[in-house]
C-alpha cells in the first residue's frame, strides 16, 4: 500500500535523477560546444571527422555543433521544468554538468582520438602533451562532479 511518505520518495527520487540528467545534458552539450567553436573553428586545429576531404570534415563540424545545441537545448528544458516546480536541486545540477562534459571529453580523447582516430586534438609531432591535458581535465572535471552529487545526496538527507 502506498503511503503519503512513500509518494514523496518516490517523487523526490525522480526530481533527483531529473536534476542530474538535466546536467549531464547540459555539461555535454556545453563541452562539445566549447570544444567545437574553440578547437574546430577558431584555433582550426581540426575537424569532428578528419580522416576524408575538409568539405567533409566542415559538414562533419556541422552536425557536431546541431548536436551539441540539442543536448544543451534539452538540459536547458529540464532545468526549467525543475525550476516551475520548485524542485531544483542546483548542486546537484550542477555535479552533473560537471559529469557530463568530464565523460564526454574523456570519452573524445580516449574513443575518437585514440581508438577511432577519426582526429586528434591538434596535429604536431608531441601530441601526448595535448592528450594528457585534455583526459587529465576530463578527469578532473569528472571527480568535481562525483564530489557535487554526492554532497548534494547528503544535504538532502540532513534537510538543508
Amino acid at each position: 500500500m502506498e503511503t503519503p511518505n512513500t509518494r514523496n520518495n518516490i517523487r523526490e527520487n525522480n526530481y533527483s535523477r531529473r536534476n542530474l540528467w538535466s546536467g549531464i545534458l547540459f555539461g555535454i552539450g556545453l563541452i562539445a560546444f566549447v570544444d567545437e567553436m574553440v578547437f574546430h573553428q577558431l584555433l582550426r586545429w581540426h575537424h569532428f571527422y578528419d580522416l576524408s576531404t575538409t568539405d567533409i570534415g566542415l559538414i562533419s563540424d556541422g552536425l557536431f555543433h546541431a548536436f551539441s545545441w540539442f543536448a544543451t537545448i534539452g538540459g536547458l528544458f529540464l532545468f526549467a521544468d525543475l525550476r516551475r516546480r520548485h524542485a531544483l536541486n542546483i548542486k546537484r545540477w550542477w555535479g552533473g554538468v560537471f559529469l557530463g562534459a568530464g565523460a564526454f571529453q574523456l570519452y573524445d580523447g580516449i574513443v575518437q582520438h585514440k581508438m577511432m582516430r577519426i582526429h586528434q586534438i591538434r596535429y604536431v609531432e608531441n601530441v601526448i602533451v595535448y592528450d594528457l591535458v585534455w583526459n587529465i581535465g576530463a578527469v578532473v572535471m569528472i571527480i568535481i562532479g562525483f564530489v557535487l552529487v554526492k554532497r548534494s545526496s547528503h544535504s538532502r538527507k540532513k534537510g538543508e
